[in-house]
């Protein structure tokens, strides 16, 4: 069955599984000591800067663990949207790695303002309360919204005017990077960015993520909370070259280029079968619209995806790098014939 539950569930691209072919040859050092390694690092900065640092570890929820580590100490809080991964997905990981609380925050769209934080910001030097340290965002967002770089100043200026971080989440980065037709380094460094979790999972490759500091004080422990976290790949090569194969030729761009046509492709055949209401914009590759249970079901029968919220009928679509024209229209056929019902 074709998915559209996530584009987790996509393969592999070819070109990351080549890569790991031609890594998989002798001998080398292990736990980054290598030369695919050497070179990832080094492409890393040719992207973000020379002030980026890059950790290799093997999933997201590492990623985002480690990072919010190397921001928070256990009184501090971490503030995110209450649909974050970090709040719904990551069975309470944050909390119990950083022992730092997670305030989640109301949003009408997945997205984090200055005045939706404000309230929360509060009890400055009081030591009856948590002490807010680091603000987290996904981009793209949960719900399939993008920030764009002037919302990712603002906020970026506001925290760091509070001597807070701020932490992306970049698990969808390479989709929200083709949304907005920027580039890696426009959408994180020159926003003010300070720890950004890069994902390439969910757009072809076959697992490994990565930390990127943008600070050299988040940069300088992160070894250490990496390997103390149990993320420290010994053969690491086998992450490094995937990212190695990732960035060349814009493989990155390719495949998410390729996931977001498909999900405007999906939403304009919805739209044009009946007028379900799409509950958010599909900036990126997700789509979230309200459809009648009875179809939901039916739908399910023969297509994979997750119903998003019950309680308002809403279901979530996500389209991936080799999401096809026909996966769409078999959708679309299917959907059409319950209709027709």
């Amino acid at each position: 069955m074709r998915s559209f539950g996530s584009d987790n569930h996509s393969g592999i691209h070819p070109a990351i599984l080549k890569a790991i072919e031609t890594a998989n040859n002798d001998h080398c050092i292990a736990y980054g000591d290598d030369i695919w390694t050497q070179k990832a690092q080094q492409k890393v900065k040719e992207i973000f800067g020379e002030n980026a640092e890059a950790f290799f570890v093997f999933n997201g929820t590492g990623a985002n663990v480690l990072a919010l580590q190397a921001c928070t100490k256990p009184f501090n809080s971490i503030l995110a949207a209450e649909t974050a991964h970090i709040a719904v997905d990551e069975c309470g990981a944050p909390e119990c790695m950083t022992r730092s609380s997670l305030k989640t925050i109301a949003t009408p769209n997945g997205k984090l303002t200055p005045s939706l934080l404000d309230p929360h910001l509060t009890n400055w030097g009081v030591e009856h309360h948590s002490q807010p340290k680091v603000v987290y965002i996904s981009q793209c967002t949960e719900l399939g919204t993008v920030y764009t770089t002037e919302e990712i100043k603002t906020l970026a200026d506001y925290i760091h005017s509070l001597n807070m971080y701020l932490h992306v989440d970049g698990a969808r980065i390479a989709n929200a990077a083709t949304s907005l037709d920027k580039n890696f380094k426009e959408i994180t460094t020159d926003c003010g960015v300070d720890i950004l979790s890069f994902g390439g999972t969910k757009n072809g490759m076959m697992m490994g993520e990565a930390i990127i500091t943008f600070k050299n004080e988040l940069a300088e422990n992160m070894k250490y909370i990496r390997k103390q976290s149990a993320q420290l790949y010994s053969k690491m090569r086998f992450v490094s070259a995937q990212f190695l194969a990732y960035f060349e030729n814009t493989l990155w761009l390719t495949n998410a280029q390729h996931a977001n046509q498909m999900a405007q492709l999906l939403r304009s055949k919805i739209a044009s079968v009946s007028n379900f209401e799409f509950t958010q914009t599909t900036d990126a590759n997700i789509l979230l619209l309200k459809i009648p249970p009875q179809i939901t079901k039916q739908l399910l029968e023969k297509h994979f995806f997750y119903i998003w919220n019950e309680e308002k009928n809403e279901i979530r679509l996500v389209t991936s790098w080799n999401t096809t024209e026909n996966d769409i229209n078999h959708f679309i056929n299917d959907l059409k014939n319950i209709l027709s019902k």
